[in-house]
C-alpha cells in the first residue's frame, strides 16, 4: 500500500501548501497556522531528523516561549492528525532521540526538489543540443519556481529557500530561452532575457540572450544596444569589463557573425 501512495502523492511548497495523495487531500487552509506549515515544510526539505530545539528555534524566531515544548508537541500532533487525514502511514512523523523526523512514502513528489531535478534535466538536454528534450523540465522548472515559497513567512531560513529557488528560475528561464532561440521564436527569448535581467541586471548570461535573440530577430542594432547596456552598467558599477564569452558575442554582432 504504501509503495502505491508513494508513486501518487504530491506535496507543493510553493503557492499554496498542499498534500495530495489517493488517501486525501490536505489544501492549506487544514495546516495548523502558520507554524504547522513552516514546520511542515522544513522537515519535509531536510529528510532527515531535526532536533526538537532546532524546530523550536525555527518556529519562535529563535526567542522560544517559556512553554515551547508543551506548544511544539501540539504542533507536531496536529500535523500527525493532518497527516492521517492525507492518508499517508501513522509512521509517517515519528519522534525518538529529541528529534522529529517525517519519513514520506516512497517516490513522494516534492515541487521544489522536481524542480532542482527538472533544471538539471534541460541543461543536461542543452549541454547535448537536445532542445526539444530540453523544452519539457526547462517549463516545469519554470512554472514552479515561479510560484512564492511559503509566502507571508520570514527568517533566515525561509530566505535561503526563497533564494535557491530564485537561482533555480533563472536557470530555468535561461534554459527556455535557448529552446526558444533553437525553435525560432526570438520575442520569447527576449521577454525571457528582460525577465532575467529585471532580477539580476549583473547576470551577463542575460545580455547574451538578449543580445542572440535580437539578432536572430534581424535586429543587429538592438543587439549592440543590449551590449552596450551591459558593457556601461558592469564599468559604472562593478568597474569591469563584460566577460570574453560576452565580448565575442559582441564581436560576431559587429561583423555580421551569427
Amino acid at each position: 500500500m504504501q509503495q502505491t501512495i508513494g508513486q501518487s502523492t504530491r506535496i507543493y511548497l510553493t503557492g499554496r501548501v498542499t498534500i495530495e495523495s489517493p488517501g486525501g487531500r490536505v489544501e492549506q487552509g487544514a495546516f495548523p497556522g502558520r507554524q504547522g506549515r513552516l514546520a511542515f515544510a522544513h522537515l519535509v526539505l531536510r529528510d532527515t531528523p531535526v532536533p526538537r530545539s532546532e524546530l523550536a528555534d525555527l518556529l519562535w524566531a529563535g526567542e522560544p516561549p517559556s512553554s515551547a515544548d508543551a506548544a511544539l508537541s501540539a504542533v507536531v500532533s496536529r500535523l500527525r492528525a493532518l497527516l492521517r487525514d492525507a492518508g499517508l502511514p501513522r509512521e509517517a512523523l515519528s519522534a525518538a532521540l529529541g528529534c522529529y523526523e517525517l519519513r514520506l512514502p516512497p517516490g513522494t513528489w516534492v515541487d521544489v526538489r522536481a524542480a532542482a531535478s527538472a533544471v538539471h534535466d534541460a541543461e543536461a538536454a542543452l549541454q547535448a543540443e537536445d532542445a526539444r528534450t530540453a523544452y519539457g523540465p526547462a517549463s516545469v522548472a519554470y512554472h514552479i519556481t515561479r510560484r512564492p515559497f511559503l509566502p507571508g513567512e520570514e527568517g533566515p531560513w525561509v530566505e535561503e529557500q526563497r533564494a535557491q529557488l530564485l537561482a533555480l528560475h533563472s536557470r530555468a528561464a535561461e534554459g527556455l530561452a535557448m529552446v526558444s532561440l533553437s525553435n525560432g521564436e526570438p520575442a520569447i527569448a527576449v521577454a525571457l532575457a528582460e525577465e532575467l535581467l529585471a532580477r539580476d541586471p549583473f547576470r551577463e548570461a542575460g545580455y547574451q540572450i538578449l543580445m542572440r535573440a535580437h539578432l536572430a530577430a534581424g535586429s543587429r542594432a538592438e543587439a549592440l544596444r543590449a551590449y552596450e547596456r551591459c558593457r556601461r552598467l558592469l564599468a559604472e558599477e562593478l568597474g569591469a569589463d563584460p566577460s570574453s564569452e560576452t565580448q565575442a558575442l559582441h564581436l560576431q554582432v559587429l561583423t555580421g557573425g551569427g
